[in-house]
């Protein structure tokens, strides 16, 4: 990656690019997705967080979504740290939950954005309004197995 811009996005720009890549993109229940982005800045801002991984917590999901291209993050003004936490949490077709972890924990400041995330997405009142209850039951152990590989302890 390259070195931070001399005018790297501020975090309100971060916030309305992510929302805009995001327009008219729900969650399962219908509610716009960029609540979850908010969320998970917000839990990473809770956490300790500092300004680079809460840009990444908004853009967290827009790789893998295809909301925003990797050719954009590589040409975004933001810092190095932060597009590799994005890249480091963007999930990759046919990748395995350990491969995933292994990245996540090997990239300074990931751990703490998919620990916001793994956080939200398993809200019981999140995922009572997303999923009937055998999904339910399988997200829970799902983001619980993502949980113990990445060494956290369950919620």
């Amino acid at each position: 990656m390259t070195e931070t811009p001399r005018n790297p996005m501020t975090l309100a720009e971060v916030e309305a690019t992510a929302r805009a890549a995001h327009e008219g993109q729900t969650d399962k229940s219908g509610r716009p997705y960029a609540e979850h982005l908010q969320a998970v800045a917000e839990g990473v801002r809770a956490r300790g967080g500092d300004e680079q991984q809460i840009a990444a917590a908004w853009l967290h999901d827009a790789v893998e979504d295809d909301a925003l291209s990797e050719q954009w993050l590589e040409e975004a003004a933001l810092s190095p740290r932060t597009k590799n936490i994005v890249l480091a949490v963007t999930k990759r077709p046919g990748e395995s939950p350990q491969a995933y972890a292994a990245r996540i924990l090997a990239t300074p400041g990931a751990l703490l954005v998919k620990e916001a995330d793994l956080a939200h997405n398993a809200d019981p009142t999140r995922l009572g309004r997303l999923a009937d209850e055998p999904t339910r039951k399988r997200l829970t152990e799902k983001y619980a197995r993502m949980r113990a590989l990445l060494g956290l302890a369950q919620q």
